[in-house]
């Protein structure tokens, strides 16, 4: 599932490693729910492939996802080795089985439109003729193609973000470079120093940049992220946005021919005569979506679609390997929302905690569990969902009767990075895309337990799975049919699933309508499920992996996915849309 900020992934662990080092505030332990199980730390892992079967089974589901979220795809990041590994591994096994190719050009695979942008070094942001270095008087974050340029524009200080009485009004900042000191409830819960740059950026809609001074309080792991590459996806004319900067307290005062800390707010600054630029370039290996049919059976409705989809891609790999068992215990008591939570700083009774239970821990495993981990496997985000859609596309591909109407299979890609291979599928379908009358989306379905914190009530409060526990998100955000079918159809389950919507009321803040593949579909007023088993402490961690899976209740609902599939594919008519439509180019909001 994606993170508004991939910097958590990569430096939830390095933080933790050194716990008494520990930037962030201290979380709690989790409230409720069942007691970690140290247990799981002694399961193997690897695993001896079976052939598999037609049937839905945990075994199949089990050899499919230790290959699938193995070490050997490198957390499979877009546009990786490790990712192209994971999609080739993908195509053969649906064309093992016998599905249409609905790619490019007769394959199963769509590229798509993906560059890097890279930081020109040699570029600089100056006023007058002093100019400033990147990433120790300012770092860039790239707002794409289309953000504005900075030269010959004037500054203005803004206020404090964080404090709204304090902002100057947007109609103020329109072609001036904004500048902003930070209130500590301005920042991003995350991020260091940085803010919510999305809706600094949405606040501040039509000025030429946005400059936070806040640069000294970011970690260094961040400044480090900040000069990567950033991929971006090119498909016609990107939004005109404002440039975004994070500068130090020189450049500031520098900007406003003022100390930043008296300023007053809405005064006019100097004048900007140099702009930092990117420049764009093809990436090293291709980003492709795979994309397989189960044709219809029935002459007419087989032009019609029920789209069954997950997400290929993780977010890759840390050069900073962290002792696994290590990480897992401290996440698994103080961080138990995973990356949704703040690295923990502990003290020194919970550190004495954690140090006993790695001592008997790495006893009971002759130190084994002490191993140096940093690949991202992404066992559940979403290594789950990928194989549960290829054991569902056996189980029809099998079947000598298929359902009426056909079934499309979208394995995306970069979800994690910003939902780009939904985005691009849906921008450019391989069927009509009015067609396609339903999409069930599965992302992070093979946990859910009592001990796992799967998500918050939209007032903060922790909750956990349960052994039948599965969360559906958007199910009657467009068609109160398709809600009411996904009801209907788990009264027939010989073991129905327990329904959670606790994470799909309006205005919650994890957005999570908006973080998954689904909402592509949706925003085109294509009825759409988003089905999850819900969060847990090794969100985005390296401790997602193969072991920790619960294969017996994926398989419970990827079975119930794969009947609704057939509940939705042989209606005599289309779901009922009965809710209105979202603007396809316009902000998501849960």
């Amino acid at each position: 599932m994606k993170f508004p900020s991939r910097f958590i992934a990569l430096s939830a662990a390095v933080i933790v490693a050194g716990t008494a080092g520990a930037q962030q505030a201290q979380t709690s332990p989790s409230e409720g729910g069942a007691a970690p199980n140290w247990d799981v730390l002694m399961r193997g892992r690897t695993h001896v492939p079976t052939p598999t079967t037609p049937a839905i089974t945990a075994a199949d589901l089990k050899t499919r996802l230790y290959i699938f979220a193995d070490d050997s795809m490198q957390g499979r990041l877009l546009a990786t080795a490790g990712n192209v590994k994971a999609v080739e591994y993908i195509a053969a096994e649906v064309k093992r089985m016998g599905l249409e190719p609905m790619g490019d050009n007769g394959t199963y695979f769509q590229k798509v439109n993906l560059v890097d942008r890279k930081f020109d070094p040699s570029s600089r942001l100056a006023v007058g003729s002093t100019a400033f270095n990147p990433w120790t008087d300012f770092a860039v974050r790239d707002q794409g193609s289309a953000a504005r340029s900075l030269d010959g524009v004037q500054a203005i200080f803004g206020g404090t973000w964080g404090d709204s009485a304090s902002l100057i009004d947007p109609a103020a900042a329109s072609g001036k470079l904004v500048v902003l000191k930070v209130n500590p409830n301005g920042v991003s819960q995350n991020s260091g120093g940085g803010v919510n740059r999305g809706l600094v950026t949405r606040h501040f809609a039509n000025a030429a940049g946005i400059a936070v001074a806040s640069l000294e309080a970011m970690p260094p792991l961040m400044l480090q992220l900040f000069q990567q590459p950033n991929q971006l996806l090119k498909d016609g004319e990107d939004p005109v946005v404002p440039s975004f900067l994070y500068v130090n307290k020189r450049v500031a005062d520098a900007l406003l021919i003022a100390n930043i800390d008296s300023v007053k707010v809405g005064a006019l600054g100097a004048t900007v005569t140099s702009t930092p630029r990117f420049g764009e370039f093809p990436t090293e290996y291709p980003a492709r979506n795979v994309v397989a049919l189960i044709r219809g059976s029935d002459p007419k409705l087989r032009e019609e679609y029920v789209a069954i989809g997950a997400h290929n891609d993780h977010i890759g790999w840390s050069t900073r390997p962290v002792a696994h068992d290590s990480i897992y215990i401290v996440n698994h008591l103080f961080r138990t929302g995973g990356a949704d939570d703040r690295p923990p700083q502990l003290d020194a009774t919970q550190q004495a905690q954690v140090n006993a239970l790695i001592a008997d821990i790495r006893k009971r495993t002759d130190g084994v569990s002490a191993r140096p981990d940093s690949i991202y496997n992404g066992a559940d985000d979403d290594g789950s969902g990928s194989v549960s859609a290829l054991e569902i596309a056996q189980y029809f591909a099998a079947q000598k009767v298929k359902p009426k109407r056909s079934l499309l299979f979208v394995w995306h890609v970069g979800e994690e990075e910003g939902l780009y291979g939904s985005e691009w599928y849906t921008d450019h379908p391989t069927v009509p895309r009015a067609s396609i009358v339903a999409q069930l989306n599965m992302d992070m379905v093979g946990r859910g337990a009592a001990t796992d914190n799967t998500g918050i009530t939209k007032e903060g409060q922790r909750y956990h799975g349960n052994p039948n526990y599965v969360q559906l998100v958007g199910s009657r955000r467009l068609s109160t049919e398709l809600g009411d079918l996904a009801e209907a159809v788990n009264k027939t389950e010989k073991r129905p699933l327990s329904f959670d919507y606790s994470m799909d009321v309006n205005g919650h803040p994890q957005n999570i309508y908006c973080r998954s593949d689904h909402y592509e579909y949706a925003r085109y007023g294509i009825p759409i499920i988003f089905f999850t088993t819900g969060g847990h402490a090794d969100y985005h961690q390296v401790t997602d992996e193969p072991q920790y899976i619960d294969y017996d209740r994926m398989a419970r609902v990827a079975q119930y996915i794969a009947d609704l599939a057939t509940k939705v594919a042989n209606l005599d008519h289309r779901p009922v849309v009965d809710k209105p439509k979202p603007d396809p180019h316009g902000q998501c909001v849960q």
